[in-house]
């Protein structure tokens, strides 16, 4: 199993950046994926969540309205487009593969977002 973010880089303030995780080695379309970001010192935080299928999307309350989360099953990847970045955005992001059904949650190991005011 194997999830590979991509796409950080540092960045000002007001400007965008985007994501990419693709996963192999499980059933990406069965699984929700989700986005999380931590900074040194803090807990990891939750970002976004976008069900299997795309149906259904989720944001942390301060992102939303900027970020946008999506899918391409066919390509096994999940994408976060960051937009209208701020300083408090600064953080390592990473992306998470997770099944209830089979237990089984699974880690990319991040990619380092770095917004310059």
């Amino acid at each position: 199993v194997q999830l590979v973010e991509s796409g950080g880089g540092l960045v000002q303030a007001g400007g965008s950046l985007r994501l990419s995780c693709a996963a192999s080695g499980f059933s990406f379309s069965a699984y929700h994926m989700s986005w999380y970001r931590q900074g040194a010192g803090k807990e990891r935080q939750f970002v976004a969540h976008i069900t299997s299928t795309g149906s259904s999307t989720e944001y942390l309350p301060s992102v939303k309205g900027r970020f946008t989360i999506s899918r391409d099953n066919a390509k096994n990847t999940v994408y976060l487009q960051m937009n209208s970045l701020k300083p408090e955005d600064t953080d390592a992001y990473y992306c998470n593969a997770a099944n209830i059904r089979d237990d089984a949650s699974y880690w990319g190991q991040g990619t380092q977002v770095t917004v310059s005011s």
